[in-house]
Parts: structure tokens; C-alpha cells; sequence
């Protein structure tokens, strides 16, 4: 440190030791810069809460944070530190690991003489930190900067290792990143399969569409069976949510917020969020942006974003995914619940408090809290209301149903919500699943955690364009795929931790669904027998055999009217019920994305095919959210 440095760094260390241990609340009235009425307020609100003053003081816009520091480094007679003024010693970089600097808000700046000048953004908790630093620091000495600032030198000198550790965060044998090394074994299984199947197509086709017929039939019943199961698991009334109050000692939300060439959703976004009525001094919404980026960065440059909330760029890396972007960025948090919104979402007001008041109520194997998925366009075309009435029969019967039956919960890609310490223990994300929420859905259940479903709504846009839908569909698909291999390919294990009831049931939801995609052309095969045309079992296909083929195909119909009716009546969209019927010339959709899913599972297995946001504008007579 230059001698210039260090002379102006007394002066202003003698200054800000004038008012030594004076209060930050009286400075920041003596300065001019908060109204006495406000600061009674903010510290009542505190009181409240249980937070610090100048934590409310800067959520609530009552004082900026330069204001803010400038009153703390008064009242603790501390150096204040800025990149731009007195650039941290580059030497430093490896003293503490960067996961822990960002865990306790701090950062090693400088050497004055054998003492360590640390960087803090939480004064408060400074000495409780000292105990957990290498024996060898020396003498150490709390200067503090903006955690803004901490954060960018961090991520300047220590972005490539965090991202690096984003995307192997989760173990290999539990992540999909090495599914394109096939180990021996699983490779001539495939072979042999293969040749099997060309034999069977080229010497006996008839047997090998019957085998298909029963494969397909097969997981055709399981799967109607399971639907069924759930339903009945339900109560027989779903109850609107009733106000709630927050806990006594309210918890820190972290809100990950992950966006990727968003052009028109900046400003709906901040809106939307600001609805929310959990205490600001306790949400920490992050916007998680791609380095690579520019449009959406750009149009955040021109967005005035709320004290609450913040942005985050993510390095670049070998993958772009949003779970390898959640990873990096979660880092960056320190709130005791981890939540998940999507950029067009518009969650109820009381979501929050209602998510904090059931962690604190629920037992500490409830890792996580789901809540109910919404469109705000349902009626904007035929695609978005068959689209709603299956988010309706998903997240309002089939999840709560699962979860009251204590199976496995694949879990939503948005209004979920995580104990820290959970996700610690589960290693958050596989950055390389294309549906990383249903992969942690089935991690949490294997590491002995509960997922918990709420009734609190979230509403997004219903993808209601034909090509945009089959290559969202593909990616779910394909991410479905790879989670039942990642899972599955030691079977043993997964049905050590998971055990016979839930390991079945697991089988069940994962295969079912792709059989069904994947084998419904040899179910509409039997069109061809009402047509008069030739079939290619008839010489199996007595009457008897047609008319049960025939019995089942209308009770599987029979079943998703059954459970789509109940699903909106469970909803405000029952002006949709005629709409429930129509749902056979939806599905069979689901059979083009499949078939584009194997083929990307093949050819990119990481390939994350993103859904473009703010296309469709939400319906006008919408009743609130709740």
C-alpha cells in the first residue's frame, strides 16, 4: 500500500471514529438523510422482524446503501473500502476459499504491515466470524465495503472455478453429464436389443407389433391407475388458502429469478414481484443472467430495479443451462429459504408468507414446498386451454395426490421453494438435466426429505403456439428421459433409498409417461379396424379381444375426463369443462415432441430448447390470484 494510501486511509479512519458506537439510526437522521418519522417506522419494523436497522433502512428506499455504509462505518470506526479507490491485493485471492467469502459477506482486501484488512458487508456478524478463520491469518482488522462490490471482485477473480463447481456440483453417479460414455455392458445390451428388434421387423413384424401392443396397453393401465390413485388420495374439497401470519421469527428468501433473451418482460417482471407482501427487508430476489447475454442485460440497464433486488451474470461455460445458472448464482444468496420464479410469472401476493409459515410449522424432513402452477391466458386459443386443463390435472391432482400417497414428487421448474440446508445436502441442481426439477424432486426423496404441496398460486403464459409447444414438450420429455436413466441405471441402489413402494412408484410415473408418448401409434392403429381397414394382428383380434381393447381404451379416456373435470373444479377455469373432451387431439401432440426428444437425446442430450416469454397477453376477466 502506497504511502499516499495509507494517509488518506488514517484521515479517514479518524473520521469515521468520531462518532465511534453512536447509533446508525441517529447518524442517519444527524446527516440529514432520513426523516425522523421514517426512522421510527424502520425501527419498528425491525423490532418486528427481527433484523437489523439499516437492513430495513435500504429494503424499504428510506436511505441508499452508500448512505447506509456511510453511518456504519462511523458508528463501528471502520475503514470504508471501494474496488475503484483502493483495488484489492490480487496475492489475497487464495487465502479463503470464494464459497465461504460469499457465505459470511466478506473478502480479504489488503495487507498493512502483518495485519489483514477483511472487507465486510455484515459488520454485525464480523466477530463471530473470527473464530472460523485459518489459525495462520494474523492479525485481522474490519474494514467494509458494499456487498455489491464484494461481489463483483469475487466474480471477477473467482467466476471460472464457481462456475466450473456449478456444473459438477452434483456427484457423477447421480448426474446425467457423463450419459454419452455408455459403459460396456449397457453397450451390448443396446446392440442386442437392436438386433432383435430388426430380426423381429424383418422375420416376425406381427410379433413385434404385439409385444409393442402390450407394452403400450400395459403402461396404459398402470398409468390411468395412478391418475385414479390420486385422485382419490385427495381430500374432497380443495379449500382456498386461508390468510396466514408470518412467523415469529420470519425467515430470509432468497428468490432466484433466471432469464435468457427476455426483451419485453423486465418491467412486467419487477411489477410483478413488487405484488408480493412478504417484508421486503427480507426478500432477496436475484435476476440470473448469462454473461453471453446482451439483450437481456441491456434492456435490465434501462429497468430501475427495487433495493431488493439485484442481478447476477453468470460466466460463460461448456453448457448454457438454467441449472447450471442456479447453481452459480445460489452462491450468491443468504436467505434461509431458496425459492424458483420464471420470468413471466406472477405469483399471489401472500405466496411467501405462506411458504415461510409452512416451513415453520412443518417437520424438518419437508425439504421443500411446491406451489400450484397457473395460467394467466387460459382461453386465448384451443392450445392454451387444453394446456391449462392439464396444468390443472398435474398440479391440483396428480402432485398433491402423489405426495398425500408418499411417492416420489417430480417437482415444477418455478414456485418451489428449499430449505438451505436441504439443497446443500442434495448438491442443488445437475446443471445438465434439461428438466432439473423433476431430477431434485427424485434426489430429495432418495436423501429422505419430503416435498410439501401448497395451494398458493402462481400464474404464467401458456405456450399456445403450435411449433413453440412441441419444442418445449420435447425438452420435458427428453429431460424425463435422461432423469429415469440417471436414476435407474443402478437399480439396486435406487431401490435401497428409495424403497419397493416408492421405487414402483417412481417406475410407474417416469416409464408410463414416455411409453405412452412414445407407443401411441400402435394404439391408433385400431382406427384402422373401424375403417374397415386391414389391422396388423387380425388374425389375433377376435371379437371378444376388440371389444376389451375397446372397454379399455374408453375408461382410459373415461379416467382423464374424470380427472380433468375434477382438476377444474379445484380451479377458477371450470368455464372450461367442455373444453375437457377435446383433450384426445391434445395429447397425441406429446407423440411429435417425444420422437424430436430421442432424437436431441441422441444428437445433444444438453441442448436446453428455450420457451420464448411474452408472446400471449393475459385474459382480461381473470379473477385474483390466491
Amino acid at each position: 500500500m502506497s504511502e499516499q494510501r495509507l494517509h488518506l486511509a488514517d484521515a479517514k479512519l479518524a473520521q469515521a471514529r468520531a462518532r465511534r458506537g453512536q447509533p446508525i439510526s441517529h447518524i442517519l437522521m444527524e446527516d440529514g438523510g432520513v426523516a425522523p418519522s421514517d426512522m421510527l417506522g424502520a425501527m419498528a419494523e425491525a423490532t418486528r422482524l427481527g433484523q437489523p436497522v439499516p437492513q430495513v433502512v435500504v429494503a424499504e428506499a428510506i436511505a441508499s446503501r452508500e448512505e447506509v455504509l456511510q453511518a456504519q462505518a462511523q458508528h463501528f470506526g471502520a475503514l470504508v473500502l471501494r474496488p475503484s479507490e483502493s483495488p484489492p491485493d490480487p496475492a489475497l485471492v487464495a487465502l479463503l476459499p470464494p464459497e465461504f467469502c460469499l457465505e459470511h459477506g466478506i473478502l480479504p482486501w489488503m495487507r498493512v504491515g502483518d495485519t489483514l484488512l477483511i472487507a465486510t458487508a455484515r459488520p454485525d456478524d464480523f466477530q463471530s466470524l473470527l473464530p472460523l478463520l485459518p489459525p495462520d491469518t494474523g492479525p485481522v482488522v474490519m474494514a467494509l465495503a458494499l456487498e455489491a462490490d464484494i461481489h463483483q471482485v469475487i466474480s471477477q477473480r473467482a467466476g471460472a472455478h464457481l462456475a466450473r463447481a456449478a456444473e459438477t456440483w452434483v456427484p457423477a453417479d447421480k448426474s446425467c453429464r457423463d450419459m454419452n460414455v455408455i459403459p460396456p455392458l449397457q453397450r451390448r445390451i443396446a446392440i442386442a436389443a437392436g438386433l432383435l428388434f430388426v430380426a423381429l421387423l424383418a422375420l416376425a413384424p406381427h410379433y413385434l407389433f404385439g409385444g409393442a401392443l402390450v407394452l403400450a396397453l400395459g403402461s396404459l393401465i398402470l398409468s390411468q391407475g395412478l391418475k385414479l390413485a390420486a385422485l382419490f388420495a385427495l381430500p374432497r374439497r380443495s379449500a382456498a388458502p386461508a390468510p396466514v401470519a408470518l412467523p415469529e421469527k420470519p425467515p430470509m428468501v432468497s428468490i432466484l429469478v433466471p432469464l435468457f433473451h427476455e426483451e419485453d418482460i423486465a418491467e412486467t417482471l419487477v411489477k410483478r414481484l413488487s405484488n408480493l407482501t412478504y417484508p421486503k427487508t427480507l426478500l432477496d430476489v436475484v435476476l440470473v443472467l448469462e454473461a453471453q447475454d446482451t439483450l437481456t442485460r441491456k434492456t435490465l440497464a434501462h429497468t430501475d430495479l427495487p433495493p431488493w433486488m439485484r442481478t447476477i451474470i453468470v460466466p460463460p461455460g461448456e453448457i448454457t443451462t438454467k441449472p447450471r445458472a442456479l447453481n452459480y448464482a445460489y452462491r450468491f444468496t443468504r436467505g434461509q429459504i431458496v425459492g424458483i420464479y420464471d420470468a413471466e410469472d406472477a405469483p399471489a401476493p401472500d405466496q411467501l408468507t405462506h411458504v415461510a409459515a409452512h416451513f415453520a410449522q412443518a417437520p424438518p424432513e419437508v425439504g421443500c414446498v411446491q406451489g400450484v402452477l397457473d395460467y394467466y391466458n387460459p382461453r386465448s386459443n384451443w392450445l392454451s386451454r387444453c394446456f391449462t386443463i392439464e396444468y390443472a390435472s398435474w398440479f391440483r391432482v396428480l402432485l398433491p395426490g402423489l405426495a398425500r400417497m408418499g411417492l416420489v414428487v417430480p417437482l415444477g421448474g418455478t414456485t418451489v421453494f428449499f430449505r438451505r440446508e436441504v439443497l446443500e445436502k442434495v448438491c442443488g441442481w445437475d446443471a445438465h438435466n434439461v428438466t432439473e426439477d423433476a431430477d431434485l424432486g427424485v434426489r430429495l426423496a432418495r436423501h429422505g426429505y419430503r416435498t410439501a404441496l401448497i395451494p398458493s398460486v402462481t400464474r404464467e403464459e401458456a405456450n399456445n403456439r403450435f411449433w413453440p409447444w412441441i419444442k418445449q414438450r420435447s425438452r420435458w420429455l427428453k429431460g424425463y428421459g435422461i432423469t429415469w436413466w440417471v436414476h435407474s441405471r443402478q437399480p439396486l441402489k435406487l431401490w435401497r433409498d428409495l424403497g419397493p413402494y416408492r421405487f414402483t412408484g417412481f417406475q410407474i410415473l417416469f416409464l408410463t409417461t414416455l411409453i405412452q408418448f412414445a407407443l401411441a401409434p400402435v394404439l391408433w392403429s385400431f382406427w384402422l379396424i373401424l375403417g374397415g381397414l386391414p389391422h396388423p394382428l387380425d388374425a389375433w383380434l377376435s371379437r371378444p379381444v376388440v371389444l376389451g381393447l375397446t372397454a379399455l381404451f374408453l375408461s382410459a379416456e373415461a379416467v382423464s375426463i374424470l380427472v380433468g373435470l375434477a382438476a377444474l373444479s379445484r380451479s377458477p377455469h371450470r368455464r372450461l369443462f367442455l373444453w375437457v373432451p377435446t383433450l384426445f387431439a391434445y395429447f397425441p401432440l406429446g407423440t411429435a415432441a417425444i420422437y424430436k426428444a430421442l432424437w436431441e437425446t441422441l444428437r445433444n442430450p444438453f441442448y436446453w430448447d428455450k420457451t420464448q416469454h411474452g408472446r400471449s397477453a393475459p385474459d382480461a376477466d381473470l379473477p385474483p390470484e390466491r
